[in-house]
């Protein structure tokens, strides 16, 4: 069992969960996850490890509530307790020391991104962190992020804080002003990845890209993270979750992520409905 230790609602529907975990605290590094299993009923799902604390053997954890598992999750309070978490789990972040690097979070990927900036800025690394959404209420972890950043960039679709437009304007931006980029990490919507992609395709930039489709087990034995990368089959949880973003087939990814759509929302249709009659909230 893993005791909650302290809840923080980031932004609507997100919500920081600081979570006893010492072993995992102890060895997980950037880029990797856990697989969260809150009791015996629900389902198994990644999450990304925003941070840690070794000494006080904790996990911290951003979760944006979509579906009924992760709304769960969402609801509870500090106290409450998780199952099981599995990990650290995937390979972590490849850290370049002395890099020129641009690391992009849309939405909930800043969640991502988070410790990846760290990790190159603990490298001696120069960073330009850009992070958008679509409106102002939505930007999560923006003090924290440009606290490590040598240049942070917001936007938002909306214009109502920060540059207005997509993290691609901004990309695109830095790379016409000659900004000298070794590499470019883009973690977010899979429609914000593939047009960071594009760009970077277009100036010869090296692009890595965090991918979350569904998993299950987290060993590659459940074959349900499957992704085509430069004509291969690959497997999320053990050969990722980071790769090289010009070779990933979007258009691949894209059908696998909508495969279990309706289950989806029949499965959020029910959990709300139990609240509305269960919970005292509205169905």
């Amino acid at each position: 069992m893993h005791r909650i230790v302290r809840k923080n609602q980031l932004a609507a529907d997100v919500v920081q969960l600081e979570v006893e975990a010492p072993l995992i605290a102890r060895k997980r590094r950037a880029g990797q996850f856990v697989i969260v299993h809150l009791n015996e009923e629900a389902e198994r799902i990644p999450l990304t490890i925003a941070d840690s604390d070794p000494a006080r053997g904790t996990l911290t954890l951003i979760i944006q509530g979509v579906g009924k598992s992760t709304k769960q999750l969402n609801r509870l309070q500090a106290g409450d307790v998780i199952r099981d978490i599995l990990g650290p789990l995937g390979k972590p972040t490849h850290i370049q020391p002395n890099s020129q690097v641009v690391c992009i979070g849309g939405g909930i990927g800043a969640a991502v991104v988070y410790p990846i900036v760290r990790a190159f800025r603990e490298s001696s690394s120069q960073v330009i962190s850009i992070i958008g959404a679509r409106t102002k209420s939505l930007l999560i972890l923006e003090d924290e992020i440009r606290a490590l950043s040598e240049q942070t960039i917001v936007t938002t679709d909306d214009g109502s804080y920060g540059m207005s437009g997509f993290v691609t304007d901004a990309l695109k931006r830095i790379l016409s002003n000659g900004k000298v980029v070794d590499e470019v990490i883009a973690i977010g919507p899979v429609p914000m990845m593939r047009a960071v992609c594009k760009v970077t395709r277009e100036a010869g930039v090296k692009t890595v890209v965090s991918l979350n489709p569904i998993m299950v087990d987290g060993t590659g034995m459940c074959g349900g993270c499957r992704v085509m990368v430069g004509g291969k089959m690959q497997f999320v949880c053990v050969d990722g979750p980071e790769f090289d973003g010009h070779e990933v087939d979007f258009d691949e990814l894209t059908a696998r992520l909508k495969s279990y759509t309706q289950f989806e929302k029949e499965s959020l249709e029910r959990y709300e409905n139990l609240c509305g009659v269960h919970c005292g909230l509205p169905a």
